[in-house]
């Protein structure tokens, strides 16, 4: 299984791209940079797309998406929970700001949004999917993609400091989770919902206890502005726990 990073920020600027993971080359989840780090041809191989939550820089690209499969005549599937479906399609996909393409009065839509039930597994083609509910500011889901190998990770979306019984349930071997804040941020990261490494720490500790060891780590949604201050914190946090903590970039590729 191979992991791409399209997208590994919380905003887009030349340098930087909001969140997007593409897995095999099929798969992608969250959607902060999914047509502007793909070609036609690469947007029509998806077969699936995954949504971790509404914010705007993890879905923006779904209705430029639609339109490039609409003039393509292409469709592809989109796996998010009810509060994503209910955004996108009341402020988004609704006629006067983008035409609705998941229900085109003739022919084939061009995205069908399959609803994903909290901690019931399912499968999109090879791949075991799990959507684990996590702690930010609007109902979120975290995805674990196992393939048909046993090897998986889990991508967290946004998420502040979760409860033991979210680690309890996964078991990957990497751990893509967002540090969008340094420590200087840490009362404004708790209050939305978000991580620094300070907080990072708390629930890599709780990983810890649970399973004995801890998976390969990947911090993910960086804040550029405050990016330098981050990975200066992540790599003091490596030291302390003797691991290591990467933090992603675009184009980054994790082979599992």
């Amino acid at each position: 299984m191979r992991i791409k990073l399209l997208g590994a920020h919380n905003s887009e600027s030349q340098n930087t791209r909001c969140m997007c993971l593409l897995v095999d080359g099929i798969l992608a989840i969250d959607a902060g940079s999914l047509t502007s780090s793909l070609t036609f041809e690469e947007q029509f191989s998806l077969k699936a797309v995954l949504l971790t939550h509404s914010h705007y820089d993890h879905i923006r690209d779904i209705p430029a998406f639609a339109i490039n499969l609409f003039l393509g005549q292409k469709s592809t599937e989109i796996y998010t929970h009810q509060a994503v479906f209910d955004t996108l399609t009341q402020n988004f996909l609704n006629s006067p700001v983008y035409a609705a393409f998941h229900k085109l009065p003739e022919g084939q839509p061009a995205v069908n949004f399959q609803l994903v039930q909290p901690s019931h597994p399912f499968q999109i083609g090879e791949y075991s999917i799990l959507g684990i509910p996590v702690n930010h500011s609007v109902p979120t889901l975290g995805f674990q993609v196992k393939d048909s190998r046993g090897r998986s990770f889990f991508y967290s979306g946004d998420t502040g400091n979760n409860a033991a019984s979210v680690w309890k349930s996964i078991s990957p071997d990497v751990l893509f989770i967002e540090v969008t804040g340094c420590n200087r941020w840490l009362e404004l990261m708790e209050k939305t919902g978000h991580l620094t490494p300070a907080l990072l720490k708390k629930d890599l500790l709780t990983i810890k206890q649970l399973k004995g060891t801890l998976p390969r780590v990947i911090a993910v949604h960086l804040n550029p502005h405050d990016e330098a201050e981050i990975k200066s914190e992540l790599a003091a946090l490596s030291g302390e726990l003797a691991i290591q903590i990467e933090p992603a970039y675009e184009g980054m590729v994790i082979d599992l």
